[in-house]
């Protein structure tokens, strides 16, 4: 039996108050016997612009988003899963989208970058996202072994893809991790049906940590972070404002589930497609 974590959080474009803000739902998140913490997608900086994000790129292992996690990793003797940060990417103009995730030790053990970029338009707010303008793809899957079961980690808008589950359940996975940021129409529509989706087809726990608010830009994310066991139960969630939620994962139960109800074993392709 493991305590787990999502955090929800409505960052602004001040890194040094979103980290203070971040540190304060992590220390509510250990308070509360936390052992593994999630943060959500763009936790240290959400700007004005999809530009903006440029003026806060860190290298690959050093800067000061990365220094942070490193260091309430250790201090608080837990494994975090750091959101995401802009990374340098193959040029001046684009990023890397990365999740890190940080072991109790302050090591980081993994490093997974957003494959699925967020290009689209949304009619009913009349709303445009051209994620790719800054952001470049990430192309490889991430599973890890963890205390808590092996962990697969996406990102927001990957959620939409079950093709990418499916080739972490051959993995091996059995806790996934959603750092996300949905827009509210989006996340109105479709964030809790897409969660527990990914859950019950896997047989595995989904933590899905959300931004959830209004933010300077004129952007309201959606929130309802939430973590839903194997069977598809919400065991756990925050649906407005800032907090952090904990729930008990219990890896016999996925072994049990998966024995039980061996869905996941039964995957036929069609030998001819129409």
């Amino acid at each position: 039996m493991s305590q787990v974590a999502a955090v929800q959080m409505a960052s602004g474009p001040n890194v040094n108050a979103n980290l203070i803000e971040a540190a304060r739902l992590i220390d509510d998140a250990t308070s509360k016997g936390a052992e593994l913490v999630v943060l959500p997608e763009n936790f240290a900086f959400m700007g004005h612009a999809e530009t903006d994000i440029l003026n806060i790129v860190e290298t690959d292992g050093e800067g000061p988003i990365q220094e942070f996690l490193s260091k309430q990793a250790k201090s608080n003797s837990i494994w975090i899963v750091g959101g995401t940060i802009p990374v340098k990417g193959s040029d001046a103009e684009h990023v890397r989208s990365a999740c890190m995730v940080f072991n109790a030790e302050g090591e980081r053990v993994a490093r997974y970058d957003k494959i699925h970029l967020f290009d689209v338009h949304i009619d009913a707010s009349n709303e445009s996202y051209n994620e790719s303008e800054t952001t470049e793809a990430g192309d490889e899957v991430v599973v890890i072994d963890t205390p808590f079961g092996k962990m697969g980690v996406a990102i927001c808008y990957d959620l939409r893809f079950p093709e990418l589950f499916r080739h972490m359940l051959d993995a091996g996975m059995e806790l996934l991790v959603l750092p996300s940021a949905f827009t509210a129409i989006t996340g109105k529509a479709h964030w809790e049906v897409l969660t527990r989706a990914r859950a019950v087809e896997n047989l595995c726990y989904v933590i899905a940590a959300d931004q959830g608010g209004f933010h300077i830009s004129g952007r309201e994310t959606y929130g309802d972070s939430m973590i839903v066991d194997p069977w598809g139960h919400v065991l756990n969630r925050i649906q407005n404002g800032s907090g952090a939620i904990v729930a008990e994962l219990d890896n016999e139960q996925v072994m049990k589930i998966r024995k039980n109800f061996p869905a996941t074993e039964h995957r036929r392709m069609p030998c001819k497609l129409p």
